[in-house]
């Protein structure tokens, strides 16, 4: 049974061993366990719903609250400590396009706001509820779940939008094709909710970002469907599935997402090597992507990410020999940290992984890399989707853990990894505790690169507000120190509530105002999502 107030399925759980918790106490000091809430509790607060009685519609408050909250570091110590936010006053489950149609034409008539709603894992505020004076609909989309249509011929399957990944991935199988779209929340995620957040997949190399598998797809919007047919290519005026590509339900619900896929690789395997130090790595993967070699996968952690991660792993005997021979091979503590783990992953057909694997590994020996073979590399495509679960062992530990993603230019990807770091140890060292900085790049362009900062603390004492402090000020200054470096707000989780204040650094005064006015077109009454991409309140709300 999937968590109410952690990630993922109970059933599932990470262990940290010995090693892995004297790390955590030694940098961070002894953790704090807090009593977590009572659902039951928060049940019993939810007021009554103001919806009227419709047959698609639940006002039953177990389900409304289930559908109040993602996964988002604020939504996880909402639910830890009992800080009832608001909850919609029902929810809908639509099993087809029409269904959607009904239920947004009831909301505009009648001024309900409207919060899509699918695998529930946001990490960036896009399920927050507004405090409101009139009702708020929650639509859950997940039994609009199915292969509606493949086209064997062109490569393309159409899914509902309420389709999770591993649904996805089954229903393609079954015809020896996948998606090849694979992010961390991949278990709960769905099509739909990474076509309106622009996700990004782990083997994003060979199958390319969301952008790229999106081909068409039809959106129900309060004033009427739009309908992105697919082709291959066309000059004719701006592309509509711009439109719907990070809307995060500003400009209606996509029900239908066509998308291009990709025959099953006959081969497929992921490899672990290490490089001395961080600019000899960066430089490495810089090099490696700009070549162009058929790879499907490459992650860079840096020094600190590496050591955690290593110690993370436990087998004491098994990674102290490794050091050993990474040591006696040059690739030992050094400069930005000490040595640096690489993951790299080919998908392909056999003949063509064997080239591209032999010449990744020739071109990597230039900077000093050492190739340690894919034994790491399968172990960690068989937890590829555990890292989340990480979050509730800490937690019982007493330790909170967060991250933050962005992606910038190859000449700024040093210094602004380094600022985010340094940005959260400014802020924790305000409130007199550490923190535990580290970082990964993992969608690597011939351009640039994303930066993955993730950061582990001591639960604060005093429940939800001075954590909830923290935290804010810990986004703020990551943001500040993103935008000085020309980062983008956000690479791969959309911009939700959360990062909505920080949208006009990259887009501008013109960029903003195009987008309050498409959402005017759209949503004249601005029903749609509020608060999210665009700031409720501030210059830009609809």
């Amino acid at each position: 049974m999937r968590r109410w107030n952690g990630w993922g399925d109970d059933a599932t759980s990470m262990n940290l061993g010995e090693g892995a918790r004297a790390m955590l106490a030694a940098r961070l000091g002894p953790g704090l366990p807090g009593q977590d809430a009572l659902r039951a509790d928060l049940l019993a607060r939810i007021p009554p719903s103001r919806l009227p009685e419709h047959p698609l519609i639940s006002r039953d408050p177990s389900e409304r609250f289930a559908m109040a909250l993602g996964e988002s570091y604020a939504d996880w110590i909402r639910k830890r400590f009992g800080a009832l936010p608001p909850v919609p006053d029902g929810v809908a489950y639509p099993e087809s396009g029409e269904q959607v149609r009904e239920l947004l034409d009831l909301a505009h008539a009648n001024r309900w706001m409207v919060i899509p709603f699918a695998g529930g894992t946001s990490v960036a505020g896009h399920l927050d509820c507004p405090v409101s004076d009139g009702p708020i609909l929650s639509v859950n989309l997940t039994r609009m779940n199915r292969l509606l249509h493949l086209d064997k011929s062109s490569q393309l399957a159409t899914f509902g939008a309420g389709t999770p990944g591993p649904l996805v991935e089954a229903q393609l199988r079954a015809h020896g094709y996948t998606l090849g779209h694979f992010p961390q929340s991949f278990e709960y995620s769905t099509v739909g909710g990474w076509v309106v957040t622009r996700s990004s997949g782990q083997q994003s190399l060979r199958y390319g970002r969301i952008e790229q598998l999106f081909a068409g797809g039809r959106m129900e919007t309060p004033v009427g469907p739009l309908t992105m047919p697919t082709v291959p290519a066309a000059s004719a005026g701006p592309d509509l599935r711009e439109l719907v590509l990070g809307s995060e339900g500003r400009f209606g619900i996509l029900t239908e997402a066509t998308v291009r896929v990709t025959p099953l690789p006959e081969h497929e395997s992921f490899h672990a090597i290490f490089l001395p130090d961080w600019d000899r790595a960066e430089a490495a993967v810089r090099a490696l992507v700009q070549r162009k070699l058929p790879l499907s996968m490459l992650r860079l952690s840096n020094g600190i990410e590496t050591e955690t991660n290593l110690t993370l792993a436990g087998h004491e005997r098994l990674v102290g020999a490794m050091e050993k021979y990474l040591a006696w091979r040059g690739c030992k503590t050094g400069k930005d940290g000490g040595k640096c783990m690489l993951m790299l992953g080919v998908s392909s057909d056999k003949r063509t992984a064997r080239h591209t694997l032999r010449e990744a590994r020739r071109l990597l020996a230039q900077y000093g890399a050492v190739y340690i073979g894919p034994a790491m590399g399968s172990k960690w495509a068989a937890n590829r989707f555990k890292g989340p679960y990480l979050r509730n062992t800490l937690w019982d530990l007493g330790y909170a853990a967060d991250t933050i993603e962005t992606a910038v230019d190859w000449p700024q990807v040093k210094p602004l990894m380094l600022a985010m770091e340094q940005a959260a140890r400014d802020v924790f060292e305000g409130f007199g505790q550490p923190v535990h900085a580290f970082t990964h790049l993992s969608h690597l362009y011939p351009q640039g690169s994303s930066i993955y900062s993730q950061y582990v603390w001591p639960i604060a004492p005093g429940g939800f507000a001075p954590n909830f402090e923290r935290w804010q000020a810990l986004k703020a200054a990551v943001a500040d120190a993103i935008a000085a470096h020309g980062g983008t707000v956000s690479h791969q989780h959309g911009v939700g509530r959360d990062h909505a204040a920080h949208l006009v650094d990259e887009k501008g005064l013109l960029g903003m105002a195009t987008l309050t006015g498409l959402c005017r077109h759209f949503d004249p009454h601005g029903i749609m999502n509020p608060g999210k991409l665009l700031q409720d309140g501030g210059p830009w709300a609809n």
